[in-house]
């Protein structure tokens, strides 16, 4: 993206006109400040302070920094809450501030020490034994594991031997219409079958 001033710059060039007084006093160039981010991306504002515009500087062109939090190559925190407009600049140390707060706010009394855990597991087993004979439900167990594992180890179904060698010996001949009476046809097909004999 092209400065307004080298814009003008070209236009007094192809209009072969000279700038006035003012645009050539308003053409001294203006300095911007530029810091890099933690990962290496070149940052370019007026100056780093809120309310002021910020940039992404590339090769090309100058891109407005989307909205977030973003930790400088220093360890300070830059915060944009609108696309392009510096909200704030943290120091390194406000943020590191904040994380022991957090450890701190964790109670140790709400938590049972290993001795209440294990009275505590004493008593539940007690119970347990009282109401049901939890030890005789173990043997129980064991025993209908056991006879599930049997059950399951057996085969589903007999298996299925092929034997091409076995030969059918009862054949029955199905004889359709046996007391039929004999029709012209019958007479002319038997003797046709004598004669082949």
């Amino acid at each position: 993206m092209k400065n307004p001033i080298e814009m003008l710059k070209e236009i007094k060039n192809l209009l072969g006109v000279e700038l006035s007084e003012e645009v050539q006093e308003a053409q001294t160039e203006i300095v911007l400040a530029q810091l890099k981010l933690e990962n290496g991306t070149i940052l370019e504002a007026d100056d780093f302070i809120e309310g002021k515009d910020v940039f992404i500087l590339t090769e090309d062109e100058r891109v407005a920094l989307p909205k977030g939090e973003y930790e400088l190559e220093d360890g300070r925190i830059l915060e944009v809450l609108e696309d392009g407009v510096i909200n704030s600049v943290k120091a390194a140390e406000e943020k590191e501030k904040e994380a022991p707060m957090e450890e701190e706010q964790m109670d140790e009394t709400q938590y049972p020490t290993r001795e209440e855990f294990d009275a505590l597991k004493e008593m539940v087993m007690a119970i347990k034994e009282e109401l049901g004979g939890y030890g005789n439900k173990d043997e129980e167990e064991d025993m209908q594991e056991a006879e599930l594992k049997e059950e399951l180890s057996k085969p589903a179904a007999a298996p299925i031997k092929h034997s091409p060698e076995a030969s059918v010996s009862n054949e029955k001949k199905i004889l359709f219409a046996q007391k039929r009476g004999e029709t012209t046809l019958d007479r002319v097909l038997s003797k046709i079958n004598q004669i082949k004999k």
